[in-house]
């Protein structure tokens, strides 16, 4: 409501603005006409400013602040400059050059304080009273993703369930990286190229995910690869790499650079098995030893079972006698008790 009032209210001082050109001492000497084409032309501008402000949803507070002070600080440093240059154009012989200089001058230092504010947005924060407007949006630390966790696709998954609320950082040589896997001429390396583009869509059309592509290039990435790009960046914004690769994590660890990786918050979620417990599992193969079992739980869990050989193929009920946690994973030990009644799926 309080923005259609807004709009309303500016519609009015348009017409207003519109009528005050008409009645102006400007069209006395010329033809009746141009002073209602210039009133059509107020209200066209005010009519393109209003679609604009309509058509355009979304609107970004860093964006809007940049060149709000972007603005400010260009029209300051055009009227410093004009005062030191009065005394030159003063000696002008036409004045209205002078006028074109100013106006060439202010336009310039608008421009560029603009440019700057809005190319470092990220690297600086805007307090005013009552508001403060920072870099970090959301959460503690930013996120920046790595090529492989795009690919892999559970960072989706993870935002969706709303356990994390950091603003995603997606830098440009990422996409890049990803943008020539999918180009790959190998069928393989295309699908997944192609499954991390679309998870990169499904991402920015979530609206509880701020993914932010970041397009700048630092200084530190001249020659350097991606995963050092991705470590440097990550300490540039105080934030964390997020990946599957266990190469980055040691680089990224050398840095001192905090990493999320998605491998091992999918292990800690696994369920825990305790010596004694029962479960009931589906054998699928025979294992190394020669009464062995081995089966997998749901979430991948393999569950090797003594003495279950001879039930390959059957769901199996078995008491827990140790697990083992590798670098692989989970592996849950048993011994076989007794065939399990029906055919369900195994119990997590």
């Amino acid at each position: 409501m309080a923005l259609v009032v807004l709009r309303v209210v500016f519609l009015m001082v348009a017409i207003a603005l519109g009528v005050q050109v008409v009645r102006s001492d400007l069209w006395e000497s010329t033809n009746s006409f141009l002073p209602w084409l210039a009133f059509l032309g107020v209200m066209f501008g005010a009519a393109c400013v209003l679609v604009a402000d309509i058509a355009i949803r979304r609107k970004r507070l860093d964006v809007i602040t940049a060149v709000y002070f972007g603005a400010v600080i260009g029209l300051f440093l055009s009227y410093v400059l004009q005062l030191g240059l009065t005394p030159l154009m003063d000696q002008l012989r036409n004045p209205d050059v002078g006028e074109w200089v100013k106006l060439t001058i202010a336009a310039i230092t608008c421009y560029a304080s603009i440019s700057v504010l809005l190319q470092t947005r990220d690297d600086f924060r805007f307090i005013i009273p009552y508001v403060e407007f920072a870099k970090e949006m959301k959460g503690i630390k930013p996120l920046v993703l790595d090529t492989s966790v795009v690919i892999d696709g559970r960072i989706a998954d993870l935002i969706e369930t709303q356990a994390i609320d950091n603003q995603l950082i997606m830098p440009q040589f990422v996409i890049a990286e990803l943008q020539g896997i999918a180009d790959s001429s190998d069928k393989l390396k295309r699908g997944r190229g192609r499954r991390g583009l679309d998870i990169l869509n499904r991402l920015q059309s979530n609206p509880k995910a701020e993914l932010v592509i970041f397009d700048r290039e630092l200084p530190e990435f001249l020659n350097q690869p991606v995963d050092q790009k991705l470590v440097l960046l990550a300490r540039h914004l105080e934030g964390k790499v997020v990946t599957n690769d266990y190469n980055l994590n040691k680089v990224a660890k050398l840095h001192n650079v905090g990493v999320v990786n998605l491998n091992d918050i999918a292990n800690s979620l696994k369920p825990i098995f305790l010596p004694g417990e029962s479960l009931d599992v589906r054998l699928i193969k025979p294992g190394e030893d020669v009464r062995q079992g081995v089966g997998y739980l749901d979430d991948g869990t393999m569950v090797v079972i003594e003495g279950g050989r001879q039930h390959v193929g059957e769901v199996v009920k078995a008491t827990v006698t140790s697990v083992l946690q590798t670098s692989a994973g989970r592996m849950v030990f048993g011994k076989y008790e007794s065939s399990a009644s029906g055919n369900g799926n195994p119990r997590q």
